[in-house]
Order: structure tokens, then sequence, then C-alpha cells
């Protein structure tokens, strides 16, 4: 029979190792919000604002273990299907991570979310005399900012990139430019591989770009709004308000005409797969390299060009992973099934190095 007394002493002990336990524990994960005052954006010409935020994905052992660094994901949003946030706010990402992270699926990481949107949409992810520096901002303001301000792993090694959509573009660009800063890339449906089953020149309405009176006009027509976008980093043109851009073919009597040498300057500028032989080596120096694409997207311009972009690369002996995957563009990329519980983080679990 046991007595009062051992009783009472287990009782104690209990307590006690519930307190112990208690002052142990791993708090939640969190989400931070902070804002860059940025240079790069200085005398931009459609009022691009400096002030560039951010949300930062802290794991829950963050605060507990103050001697701990973190390996470090940038994440580019898909600017036409939302904003930075919208992982967070619409898709469930922090419980994802959480689960990822406590399933052994990945090890604990930060995760940046930077909003690097236009007024028309995306950014292209390059410097440009109108729309500002987008470039500069990642490389020589945000990334730096991040490590000087969170506990993170400060190298190549143990920094990664991935984006959706016109995110995934950037994030491969990113890459590619600037592997001493990223390791290892990741790009899901990335579009601007190359060139599609249509011309490039073909989709938009010249006639709204010729005689556009301000911005608003082009936002009449979704390919008019992607591809304002994209002169304006690629062929941007300072003297030419309202729209800031050389034309690379107009309209007459009906007929597209198309100017060569404009044309020739954007391809070469925009299309991923014009960049590979000047930055081979660069690819060929990561840590890991994937990207995937839907098979059965209602646009099969993205699917032929990024079937061509792994051609390419396999042409100049760059090491990737290319994947068509069973779907449509828009299937579900978050929650436990999707793609980024089942593909995003294990390939940075393989490719990053993690304390």
């Amino acid at each position: 029979m046991i007595s009062f007394r051992t009783c009472v002493a287990s009782c104690i002990l209990f307590v006690s190792l519930a307190a112990m336990t208690a002052g142990c524990e791993v708090g939640s994960s969190r989400l931070v919000d902070r804002e860059i005052d940025s240079k790069c954006f200085a005398g931009n010409k459609i009022g691009t604002d400096p002030v560039r935020k951010l949300v930062i994905y802290l794991p829950s052992e963050y605060d507990a273990k103050p001697a701990e660094r973190y390996s470090v994901i940038y994440f580019l949003a898909n600017p036409m299907d939302g904003t930075y946030r919208s992982l967070f706010d619409r898709n469930g990402a922090q419980a994802l991570f959480d689960k990822a992270i406590a399933s052994g699926v990945i090890h604990n990481f930060i995760l940046v979310s930077v909003d690097m949107k236009t007024s028309l949409g995306s950014s292209w992810y390059v410097n440009s005399p109108v729309t500002g520096n987008w470039e500069d901002f990642m490389i020589q303001e945000l990334v730096p900012y991040v490590d000087a301000n969170f506990r993170t792993l400060a190298n190549r090694n143990s920094r990664g990139i991935m984006g959706i959509f016109m995110g995934g573009h950037g994030a491969i660009r990113f890459a590619m430019k600037h592997p001493d800063i990223f390791g290892a890339v990741y790009a899901m449906h990335p579009v601007g591989t190359g060139s599609g089953v249509q011309i490039m020149d073909s989709l938009p309405n010249w006639d709204i770009l010729a005689n556009a009176k301000s911005l608003e006009d082009v936002k009449k027509d979704g390919y008019s709004t992607i591809f304002t976008g994209i002169f304006q980093a690629h062929l941007g043109n300072v003297d030419k308000p309202p729209l800031f851009i050389d034309l690379a073919a107009h309209r007459t009597n009906g007929e597209l005409v198309i100017d060569s040498h404009l044309t020739e300057r954007v391809r070469n500028s925009f299309f991923l797969e014009s960049l590979i032989p000047q930055y081979a080596d660069n690819l060929k120096s990561l840590r890991g390299f994937k990207f995937d694409w839907a098979r059965s997207d209602p646009n099969q311009d993205h699917v032929y060009s990024n079937i061509a972009f792994t051609h390419k690369l396999n042409e100049f002996g760059i090491h990737h992973e290319a994947e068509e995957y069973n779907g449509a563009w828009g299937e579900p990329n978050w929650g436990p099934g999707g793609r980024i519980y089942g593909e995003v983080l294990p390939f940075f679990q393989r490719t990053l190095l993690f304390p």
C-alpha cells in the first residue's frame, strides 16, 4: 500500500517536473511586419513608393533559443494573384510551415516575403529608370537588412529563394545573376522563361498602348497591363510619358508591324532563356535549381516555353530539376497536400545547409 507521505512526495515531484517543462516550452511561431525606406526608387517615373513592406516568418523556437541562427528562404509572390502577405492572410502558410517543421519535412527556417509590386503588377525584378531599381533593392538593401535584424545564417549555402508565376521568374533571375547571395532556387510555374506558342508582340493591344493618356488607360486590357510593365522594365524611356516606354510594335491598317531592333532588345533582356549563355556558370554553381509547371495551364505558352527552357539548360550542361505535373495552373499549391509542402520545402531541406 502506498503511504500518504509517498503520495505527497510523488505529487510534489510531478508538479515540479511540470513546472520545469513549462519553463522550457517553445513558444508559437510568429510573423513580423517591417518596412524599408529604400534609396533605390528615387526619381522613378510612375510613383513607386520607396517604402517597401515585408513580412518575416520566425519559427516557434526562435525566441526560446537566442543563440541559434537559421537558414532563410525569400519568397516572391505572384503579383497578379494577391499581395506579398497573401500566403499568410489567405493561404495559411504560417500553420503549414509550423506543420512542416514539426513533421520533419524541413528544419527550422526563416521566411521573408516582400512587396515587389508596381502599380501595373510585376516589377520584373530588374533595375529600371522608369519603375525603380528592384534588383539593387533586393541585393543591396533587403538581404543585408534581414541579416542585420534577424538571426540568419548569412551565407549563400543557407539562403534560398522561391517564387510563384511572375515571382518564379524573379526567383530564377535573382539566382542566376547572384549565386553568391542565393544558393538554391525553386520557381513554381515561372513565366517569361522564353518564347511561347504565340509571338510576344501579338499579345498586347497596341492601339491602347499607342493612344494611352495615362497608366490607367492600359489597365482596360489584361495583356496590355502586363506588357506595359515588361516594357517599362526592359524598354523604358524616361522621355516618353505617360507610359515611359518604347513600343516594340504598332498596327497600321490593322496589320501588326514589328520593330525588329526593339523586339530583339526586349527578348534578350526579358526572356530567361536568352540569359542562359551569359550566366550558365552561375547556374552551374547553385546548390539546387528546380522549376515546375502545370500541364493543363489554359495558356499553353507557359507550357511550351518551360519545356524549351529545360532543354536549353541541358544544352549548356546546367544541372537542374524540371517537372511538368498533371493539373492546371491555380490548383492548390498550399495546404498539406499541396506542392509547397510536398515539393518546395523538401527541396530546400535537401539543398540548403541548416545549423
